[in-house]
């Protein structure tokens, strides 16, 4: 049965309009047109006081599921210029604004992050691929994701640290030595790579927390973290927490602390967690950061703004008695992005949870959010629905569409121009259509009832659309109390091109199967895992197949989960006319050797690219050249261990 994961500590970072102030020791709030400042340790133990009457870190009230952030444009039209530049880029949701990923590629080389390493290929042409460079990190810094262009590649992982918690100096600057107390910290690593013979790095960049997301905009990149704020501490009285620190080696080599009047929060929102944003123009200037408290996990990035939601709740929430859940709503906070500068615009809410950066888009000018409320397991007046809403440049209602699909949820959702689109499951996969071109007057134009659901949609063109998730079989199983209820049963993964030509009958025309119960692919959770270009009718994504070699299900009528079968790369042809062709397999692991099944690790595909006519399938060991005509190979390469 496909599980529904708590979303009440997934939802992003924020920002209040409200001022905190204390009266007879009690947090009070006025209007105000600026973030509300924490100011002293003393507010601060105040502002997470009363948090704490709002449930701080409750579980188990969201709708949502927790997603791994990062593919596509907001607009169809734009989908789809990858192959005008030779080559592919990392799938993103809004064209010019990149997404860090473990691959990237500049036309000729691929930089790859490869066993806490960077390793540097010259890919094109495939027939002289070699290995060019491989960058080594000291320490304990663990690489998680970068971004390349012609002139600079960014590497951003984890480190710890050392730092001594001396008092709030002077202008806010400690020093790294002694060591004394442990921290974890974001770090990016900023090289200059115009000659690759000659490699170097420019600058170190740190925030302290573990990392969020970040964005790229022309050369000017913008990082976002989370540092956890130790209640236990703060609230028994010990020694005074510290606030958290950063530091850009191009100003020096000590760490700044931030300083509490310079942090600012977001009240009704119960997460205790500092938010650190850091934006720089890599081309020029020091790198600034902004710190607030109380944080998440979605972030939604256009050219020129960028969106944080996160969950919050009513002051007074009963959190406790089940008859009458706490109903959060959603908190969003926008901020202006000017090379390499962040700034607070606006804020304003909306009712239930979302999903993950793809429920959030901009458009003219409006800002578009699709959620979740109430509780799909509920047969009440708190049973969930799903929403559309939409607001103007300053965050404020313009129009919105309730009510959605009772009883169930978002599975994925997709903001298209003047469209968007919703799938929402419990037993069947119904796709909304939603006719967004009157932002004041949304309303639903069609409904697709089908098997199964999707976790990611995909533009196509401007009237198809590609959804990639899980067939699915409705069965009933008798409850505890001998209750018979409908329930449904993902089996293997389900790829469909959906025809919304005729909006108000929106189907299903073409769809593939691949695999039985127990199939999965990255592409399920993390968009980056697909390459897709409508113009060479290409689609790639990596797979891991099961299949059941007996009966489809037991005795009791349940589907039964398939043994390892394959995994690696599926390469299609797509198109409108015809559909899906498999065009064929590619996989890293040895086929014919005796433990085929049981090979994982770093023989396993998990992105594919392409440079020119040829097509480039990468694993932890390899990367493996083929001709894009008919996948024939060109040549591989053994990735250094």
């Amino acid at each position: 049965m496909r599980g529904v994961l708590s979303a009440t500590a997934i939802c992003l970072m924020v920002a209040g309009l409200l001022v905190f102030s204390r009266t007879a020791g009690t947090p009070v709030y006025r209007a105000d047109g600026n973030l509300p400042v924490v100011g002293s340790y003393a507010n601060l133990k105040l502002i997470l006081e009363q948090w704490q009457g709002l449930g701080m870190s409750v579980l188990g009230l969201g709708t949502g599921r927790a997603v791994a952030e990062k593919a596509m444009p907001a607009t169809a039209d734009r989908a789809l210029k990858a192959a005008d530049t030779g080559y592919s880029a990392t799938n993103v949701q809004v064209q010019g604004v990149d997404e860090a990923d473990v691959v990237k590629t500049d036309g000729k080389y691929i930089y790859q992050v490869n066993n806490n390493r960077v390793v540097i290929t010259l890919a094109y042409p495939a027939e002289a691929m070699q290995v060019a460079e491989i960058l080594l990190f000291e320490g304990n810094f663990s690489p998680q994701e970068l971004y390349a262009d012609h002139r600079h590649l960014v590497v951003i992982g984890h480190t710890y640290s050392e730092i001594r918690p001396l008092p709030e100096p002077a202008g806010g600057r400690i020093s790294i030595m002694p060591p004394f107390r442990g921290m974890g910290l974001v770090k990016a690593l900023v090289y200059d790579i115009t000659d690759k013979d000659n490699i170097f790095k420019l600058r170190e960049l740190e925030l302290e927390g573990h990392y969020i997301s970040s964005r790229k905009i022309g050369s000017s990149l913008y990082m976002v973290a989370n540092r956890y704020v130790d209640i236990y501490h703060i609230m028994n009285e010990q020694a005074e927490a510290t606030a958290p620190v950063y530091r850009d080696t191009a100003a020096g080599e000590d760490y700044t602390r931030v300083r509490y009047d310079e942090i600012r929060y977001f009240p009704n929102s119960p997460e205790p967690n500092y938010l650190l944003q850091a934006g720089i123009d890599l081309d020029r200037g020091a790198m600034e950061v902004q710190t607030y408290l109380g944080a998440g996990n979605n972030v939604y990035a256009s050219l020129d703004s960028l969106y944080v939601a996160v969950t919050q709740f009513e002051a007074g929430s009963n959190l406790i008695r089940a008859e009458e859940p706490p109903q959060p709503f959603t908190g969003i906070y926008r901020f202006n992005l000017d090379r390499g500068r962040v700034s607070y615009a606006a804020q304003g809410r909306v009712p239930g949870v979302i999903l993950n950066q793809f429920s959030m888009d901009e458009h003219r000018g409006f800002f578009r959010i699709a959620t979740t409320s109430g509780d799909m397991w509920r047969a009440d007046q708190f049973t969930s629905r799903n929403n559309v809403y939409i607001l103007d440049r300053n965050l404020n209602p313009a129009g919105q569409l309730e009510g959605l699909a009772p009883g169930e949820r978002i599975y994925s959702a997709r903001f298209m121009g003047d469209r968007g689109y919703m799938v929402t499951f419990r037993t069947v996969d119904p796709l909304f259509v939603i006719d967004l071109k009157d932002p004041y007057h949304p309303r639903v134009l069609g409904e697709l009832k089908i098997p199964g659901y999707s976790d990611y949609l995909h533009p196509y063109d401007e009237n198809h659309l590609i959804g990639f998730g899980k067939e699915a079989v409705e069965a009933k199983v008798k409850n505890w109390d001998g209750r018979v209820q409908d329930m449904a049963f993902y089996l293997g993964m389900k790829v469909s091109l959906f025809d919304v030509t005729d909006v108000a009958n929106p189907v299903e025309r073409f769809k593939v199967n691949i695999g039985d119960r127990g199939t999965e692919s990255e592409l399920l959770y993390n968009h980056k895992a697909l390459l897709f270009d409508r113009g060479k009718g290409l689609l790639a994504f990596p797979v891991t197949v099961m299949e059941v070699r007996g009966p489809l299900y037991d005795a009791q009528g349940f589907p039964n989960y398939g043994e390892f079968a394959f995994q690696g790369l599926y390469v299609f042809h797509l198109n409108a006319r015809d559909g899906f062709t498999l065009r064929g397999r590619i996989t890293h692991l040895e086929e014919d050797g005796p433990s085929y099944r049981w090979q994982s690790g770093d023989n396993l595909i998990f992105r594919s690219l392409y440079i020119g006519d040829t097509l480039y399938a990468l694993s932890g060991s390899r990367i493996s050249a083929h001709r894009l005509s008919d996948l024939t190979m060109i040549n591989t390469l053994e990735l250094f261990r």
